[in-house]
């Protein structure tokens, strides 16, 4: 029942924070929710289903997490902020005492977590690796600061195909550019890299009122829903690798935009052919079953021996 939770109100966060001495950080993107429809409607996209687990990043003072506790989720919640991470256990105790237990709090970077089957190197490069406990999350529901949403969220799809969904609050500039589809102004690198995991569509607006303290732009929902990556021999690290070439020098053709990464122009625009791609298009046009076609062909020439040398690079 909803009586078993109690959400914590603007004076509740205000509160809180006070009496942790708290001054909200710009660098980790500090700006908590503070209004309940929008807690509640970030759970309810989540929509986790019975022995799923929830893989929360970024809990802050706990006004998501405590609605998600609602929803009967068992939660793994990441806080890379150590104060934030000590408090959120005493805060779900006393406004969740039913249900606090379900909730496993990590005091870790979410670019640092793996899972305990995955590989040591699971972690993004410079980070250090964080195994997460318990079973591996189903679902994942965050509000993330712009300057690591993209790399947050592809890094964790990347290290738990277990993730089915998720929803998550970001920018609403970075919001667009995750659900771009190709020939959009917009559309970039995140848009293709996060396209290898997952459809991303947009699931609502969320004004900058909602928080406390509040930031200077809006922010959007996006869903998350799982998909199978194009088939393709090559490897995502060598596909990433024809994306961000194609996206390093964005008016360039793709035949200019690639020659570094296949060794000339002229190697490049052999590739692109053979993959069936036209050399005179730019990567903004490209799906990202296009750029693993490119990849593919690269890949080809390299185990005959012909073919460019810098495909390794990511």
């Amino acid at each position: 029942m909803l009586s078993e939770v109690r959400l914590l109100s603007p004076a509740d966060v205000r509160e809180l924070a006070r009496r942790l001495g708290l001054r909200p950080s710009k660098r980790l993107g500090q700006n908590f929710v503070v209004e309940h429809g929008t807690v509640r409607q970030i759970a309810a996209l989540a929509a986790p289903g019975p022995g799923d687990v929830v893989l929360e990043v970024g809990p802050g003072l706990g006004s998501l997490t405590l609605a998600l506790l609602e929803s009967g989720a068992r939660i793994t919640a990441v806080e890379v902020d150590p104060v934030l991470a000590e408090e959120l256990p005493r805060t779900l105790a006393a406004r969740a005492p039913a249900r606090a237990s379900r909730v496993t709090v990590v005091a870790a970077d979410a670019l640092g977590v793996r899972p305990a089957a995955g590989e040591p190197s699971g972690a993004a490069p410079g980070k250090p690796a964080t195994v997460l406990p318990g079973e591996p999350p189903a679902v994942l529901a965050a509000n993330l600061p712009y300057n690591v949403a993209v790399p947050v969220v592809l890094h964790l799809l990347a290290a738990f195909p277990s993730l089915g969904r998720g929803v998550i609050m970001v920018q609403a500039e970075v919001a667009g550019r995750m659900c771009a589809p190709p020939g959009s102004r917009v559309y970039g690198a995140p848009s293709a890299k996060l396209a290898w995991f997952a459809a991303a569509r947009p699931a609502g607006h969320v004004p900058r009122s909602v928080f406390w303290p509040v930031p200077n732009v809006d922010s959007r929902l996006v869903v998350l829903t799982r998909r199978d990556p194009p088939e393709t021999p090559a490897s995502r690290q060598q596909v990433f690798a024809v994306v961000d070439a194609a996206f390093g020098q964005r008016r360039k053709t793709l035949r200019g935009a690639l020659a570094g990464w296949a060794g000339s122009p002229r190697e490049a625009e052999r590739l692109l052919r053979a993959a069936g791609v036209d050399p005179g298009a730019r990567g903004e046009s490209l799906g990202i079953a296009e750029f693993a076609r490119i990849a593919a062909a690269a890949r080809d020439d390299m185990n005959d021996g012909t073919g460019p040398r810098t495909i390794s690079r990511s």
